[in-house]
């Protein structure tokens, strides 16, 4: 089995944003745009191209067939998670994306999974949004981002919802959006190649030295593209820790690298070299098959990297699909139709 924890979807359409709440900003899609399916634009400026696997289930199946994934795990595309606009208006627009997300899962149950995204810059309204998530819509978690309009995921502020979090047993999936250093690395796709992986580093350092990850240990985070920078730093994070005291450890005592073994990545790190030192660094137990479908920087050929790799069969499954049903709270029966029920008892 294949369960993809990285997978964005849209609706394919949703009201004018203008209009509902009366200002700009917001991303709208464009189907009426010549050479094109669809286009992302904020306002009138253009964002993104799009294809009809963003919104359309039936092409996203087949896609998904085509490359032997069973499972998908959906979020919304971060863009849309308008931290910066008017609480109650952000939480709206989750509701919007939410009820899509779950309106998908229930008419294709055993193809997908849901996490719901939230309006993080109120933590009651985020609250409310995750119990409603997780209670009425029955999605896994939430996605959200790493960083709320600047302020470090281990702000006070937050408590609540992490404490809410852990009793739920929700899954949190941290994806990088609203980019340091965006204006400053404008030239050659900077800001995904190089501030997306130092956002997720930011966010991972955050609460683990903040001390979330003592306060609230039983917490599911889950963190996009391998972890980004983080991994590849850890050995100096650590170390700065041990020498630094005065600076690092001012709210946790606790070592960065210690700390890890409460966290899960996701594998999407397109290079073998990499997979193999987060294996050997964190563990195939920590990592989950990720692609961040349907988007051009994601892994075209899901789970490709991990299958050719020189790992043993129960290694290449926990990462497949183990990893991600420990992670998500969920059974393998939970998703397994017939067919593949079928299938696996006869390789048995």
């Amino acid at each position: 089995m294949k369960i993809d924890i990285h997978a964005h979807i849209l609706p394919r359409s949703w009201p004018d944003l203008h209009d509902r709440y009366g200002y700009g900003g917001f991303i709208r899609l464009d189907h009426d745009c010549p050479g094109c399916s669809a286009r992302m634009m904020r306002d009138d400026e253009f964002f993104r191209d799009v294809d009809p696997n963003v919104w359309d289930p039936k092409v996203r199946m087949e896609e998904c067939d085509d490359d032997h994934v069973d499972v998908q795990v959906l979020s919304t595309v971060p863009v849309m998670f308008s931290y910066w606009a008017k609480a109650a208006d952000a939480h709206d627009l989750s509701k919007i994306l939410n009820d899509h997300i779950a309106q998908v899962i229930t008419e294709h149950p055993r193809r997908f999974d849901g996490l719901g995204t939230l309006p993080m810059q109120d933590t009651d309204r985020s609250i409310q949004e995750l119990e409603r998530c997780v209670k009425e819509l029955d999605l896994a978690g939430v996605e959200i981002g790493t960083h709320v309009n600047e302020t470090n995921l281990d702000d006070p502020r937050f408590d609540a919802l992490w404490e809410a979090a852990e009793e739920l047993e929700a899954a949190i999936f941290v994806h990088p959006w609203d980019m340091m250093g965006f204006d400053q690395l404008s030239d050659y796709w900077l800001p995904w190649l190089v501030s997306m992986p130092a956002e997720t580093s930011r966010a991972i350092c955050s609460l683990m030295m903040g001390g979330v990850l003592d306060r609230y240990p039983d917490l599911k985070f889950a963190f996009a593209h391998g972890g980004g920078s983080f991994p590849a730093t850890l050995g100096r994070v650590d170390w700065g820790f041990q020498v630094r005291p005065d600076l690092c450890q001012v709210k946790s005592k606790s070592r960065p690298r210690k700390l890890v073994d409460k966290l899960y990545f996701d594998t999407l790190v397109h290079d073998p070299a990499m997979l193999q030192f987060l294996v050997d660094e964190i563990g195939a137990d920590q990592l989950a098959l990720g692609t961040d479908y349907p988007f051009v920087l994601g892994e075209h050929e899901p789970g490709k990297l991990i299958e050719s790799m020189d790992f043993d069969a129960a290694t290449k499954e926990r990462m497949l699909s183990g990893t991600a049903l420990e992670w998500l709270g969920r059974k393998r029966e939970d998703y397994e139709t017939e067919a593949s029920r079928s299938h696996s008892e006869s390789l048995a």
